[in-house]
């Protein structure tokens, strides 16, 4: 079985692969955001992307989701796992915390988010999303955040929202009055076609701020995301290299 993973802001590049090499693979969609780096982790085959590049420069709404997944299956990836970086819409959901993400609203606009330009003659392909991460996948990031103590939170909705720039103060309230727990740029997007694709994707989601809705401190800023990220890093690389051992 091989499991792949998409590193998300913060863990574009991690060092947890031994024995790694780099492969292309071309797509139906073009390239992917990276090159796929091929390894094993606590002896089991993965495959790791940087949804972002290597370098952190394709943009929320420029990171080809399609490629990205497309490659992941084509190179025969059973499962996916992904990491983001994620701003906190609940005072209970603090800095640092972990949530394993149940469910997503997707407020994206500009993006290709089906593999789905056409239909089959007869064939329309509506695919089910009512609880579109991996439950199996989900207890696994769950067991492993407890094995190890983490603070984290066993369900948590995403609302997905365009980028780059952040939520205005009434946006980020409207979000709290959907019923949304956390806010990002890329899962909603990346879950929906790895769900398409029939790959079981699953999410750890940090939370590095709390977006703009608290009137008490300044709203967020790309800086504090990045430290918050790399001052908790190894919770998540942790996690993941748990859950794959046991996979």
């Amino acid at each position: 079985m091989k499991i792949g993973i998409i590193g998300g802001s913060g863990l574009d590049d991690p060092e947890i692969i031994d024995n790694p090499t780099d492969i292309e693979v071309d797509t139906p969609y073009g390239p992917p955001n990276s090159t796929l780096r091929q390894g094993r982790i606590a002896g089991k085959d993965v495959v790791l992307l940087a949804r972002h590049g290597r370098a952190h420069t394709a943009t929320p709404s420029h990171v080809n989701y399609r490629a990205n997944i497309h490659a992941l299956r084509k190179v025969g990836c059973a499962a996916i796992l992904s990491t983001t970086a994620v701003g906190s819409l609940r005072q209970e959901i603090g800095r640092g915390d972990l949530v394993i993400l149940d469910q997503f609203i997707d407020f994206t606009r500009h993006r290709a988010a089906t593999f789905h330009d056409r239909f089959e003659p007869h064939n329309p392909a509506h695919t089910p999303m009512a609880d579109p991460f991996s439950e199996p996948l989900r207890e696994l990031l769950v067991a492993a955040c407890r094995t190890f103590g983490y603070r984290h939170h066993d369900k948590g909705t995403v609302v997905t929202i365009e980028g780059p720039r952040f939520s205005t103060r009434a946006e980020s309230n409207m979000f709290r009055a959907w019923g949304a727990d956390v806010i990002n740029m890329s899962v909603a997007t990346e879950c929906i076609l790895a769900v398409e694709a029939g790959v079981p994707y699953a999410t750890v989601a940090m939370s590095t701020d709390y977006d703009c809705w608290k009137t008490d401190e300044p709203p967020v800023n790309w800086e504090e995301i990045v430290t918050i990220f790399k001052e908790n890093a190894e919770k998540v690389t942790s996690v993941l290299v748990e859950v794959i051992r046991r996979m």
